[in-house]
């Protein structure tokens, strides 16, 4: 055989022997199909945690309420309302907001779901302090979502104990909108339906040796009635229908902190601090912050749940 076949011969051999190598030490990268995600819209960053938690990696979850933002006088943006077009479920929780925007939130697709998350769930009368000229006063004040859904507390997702029917509603309306993944969504919610329940008889444990006669806690805006009610607490609301209180009232509501021994004043970010700030001033104590709109669920609500407990026992 000649010189030069045989050369070339060896050089194929080499090659062959390179692409041989190759094939074993680096494997054959085949592109990964996506996974299609159901479009879900969702009125609070709470919401989004719990269908997140259900809905895994099969949905995408978008949220009305930005961070900062009050569920109670909210206005959509635009490029809200244009992302609704390619939403398949829209997930209400009965938001003041959404008394006057869900109409327009379905028009905007009428193709998309729209599921009530709050069905089915007895809500209690909104908190308010006792002062009978004051509520009167307000009473004929328009412009404040109707004193919150017409009287009505929508706080109901911070209730451990209603956050789990809030989230079997979420499961049954992900499974009607994307049946094939149903069994995962079952699956994703009772592993979360047992941490609510072990997280439940924590925050239980967390109050139980308090005597119920301390259980006394001051807020600005009465977000906590739904979690007061859970744990057998007792709230006192600074404001009034997003209202500042008046001078009269904020002396009575410093006689009644210096009655109960409150020493700490909850607020929520979405609110002014200033009524708060000087009731806490008056009786040398403190302003915590107690978001009801923070996104991860369960270590917000295990924050303020001991931020509470710790203010009923100085």
């Amino acid at each position: 055989m000649p010189a030069i076949f045989r050369h070339r011969l060896r050089q194929g051999e080499r090659i062959l022997a390179v692409l041989l190598f190759l094939s074993i030490c680096v494997p054959l990268t085949l592109p990964t199909q996506a996974v299609a995600k159901l479009p879900v819209f969702v009125s609070i960053l709470p919401m989004r945690y719990f269908t997140e938690r259900i809905g895994g990696e099969f949905v995408d979850v978008s949220v009305m309420v930005q961070p900062g933002a009050s569920p109670a006088t909210y206005e959509p943006k635009p490029r809200q309302m244009a992302a609704l077009s390619g939403a398949a479920l829209y997930l209400a929780v009965g938001a003041p907001f959404e008394q006057a925007w869900l109409p327009r939130i379905q028009a905007a697709n009428p193709a998309m779901r729209v599921a009530h998350v709050d069905a089915g769930i007895q809500k209690l009368p909104m908190a308010a302090h006792h002062h009978e000229e004051e509520e009167t006063e307000h009473a004929d004040t328009a412009g404040h979502a109707k004193h919150e859904h017409d009287g009505l507390d929508p706080h109901i997702w911070l209730s451990p104990m209603l956050a789990k029917p809030m989230a079997q509603t979420i499961r049954r309306e992900l499974s009607k909108a994307d049946p094939a993944h149903a069994p995962v969504f079952r699956a994703n919610f009772a592993t979360l339906e047992k941490e609510i329940d072990a997280f439940d008889m924590e925050l239980h444990d967390l109050f139980e040796s308090i005597p119920p006669e301390q259980r006394t806690f001051m807020v600005f805006h009465p977000s906590w009635g739904y979690f007061a009610m859970n744990y057998n607490l007792r709230q006192i609301p600074i404001e009034f229908e997003g209202k500042e209180p008046t001078p009269r009232i904020l002396q009575e509501l410093m006689e009644e902190a210096s009655e109960h021994g409150i020493r700490t004043i909850f607020v929520q970010p979405q609110f002014a601090r200033k009524s708060a700030q000087a009731i806490a001033d008056h009786m040398q104590g403190t302003v915590i912050t107690a978001d009801p709109l923070a996104e991860d669920w369960f270590d917000n609500l295990r924050t303020v749940a001991r931020a509470m407990a710790a203010s009923f026992t100085r």
